[in-house]
């Protein structure tokens, strides 16, 4: 069994990645992506997973890029949509630099927390799993969101699209890491 603070490592060095490659992308596009709402994120985000998913079935891709940078972008989508639920879209469409680092911080480390607590009491079982499932988990958490998203954030006993946001973004992670550190 992995070392619990080995995975802390681990996390962190994956948001450094994932954090560098948001606030690059905001010196590209600005925060363009506060004009979208959490639907058109969650949609994005599953974009991103059934590519990932259409590339292991398949054993082949067309697209010259590999399935990391589409985990990447399932945290960093994720992560939006988290601002965005706290936010909403209806205001301030710009955001400066500094505060949308902010924002993201706050949310990638809640993310981490929960991971941290979660892993604590799992003991490390992740490690254990295939990529595929984590990409299949990952998937069941966008269509559980779609599904709240359609009864307008309604639910009966089941924590809201917060929680299934976050939970992809430590599930994407998690694949990332085991990307860059593991060999198969």
């Amino acid at each position: 069994m992995a070392d619990i603070s080995l995975t802390e490592t681990q996390f962190e060095s994956v948001i450094r990645e994932c954090r560098e490659i948001f606030l690059t992308k905001m010196k590209d596009y600005g925060t363009a992506w506060r004009i979208l709402r959490a639907p058109s994120l969650t949609d994005q985000i599953y974009i991103k997973a059934r590519r990932i998913r259409s590339i292991g079935d398949k054993g082949a891709q067309k697209i010259n890029e590999g399935i990391k940078p589409e985990f990447i972008g399932i945290v960093n989508y994720a992560v939006i949509a988290l601002i965005q639920l706290d936010l909403g879209t209806e205001e301030r469409l710009e955001l400066k630099e500094e505060e949308a680092a902010a924002l993201y911080d706050k949310y990638i480390c809640a993310a981490r927390d929960l991971m941290l607590n979660k892993n604590h009491d799992y003991g490390e079982a992740w490690r254990n799993m295939r990529l595929s499932s984590l990409t299949d988990i990952i998937l069941m958490k966008l269509m559980r969101t779609k599904q709240i998203e359609d009864n307008e954030g309604k639910t009966y006993i089941s924590e809201g699209v917060d929680a299934n946001y976050y939970d992809m973004i430590n599930y994407a992670i998690f694949a990332v890491i085991k990307l860059n550190y593991e060999t198969t």
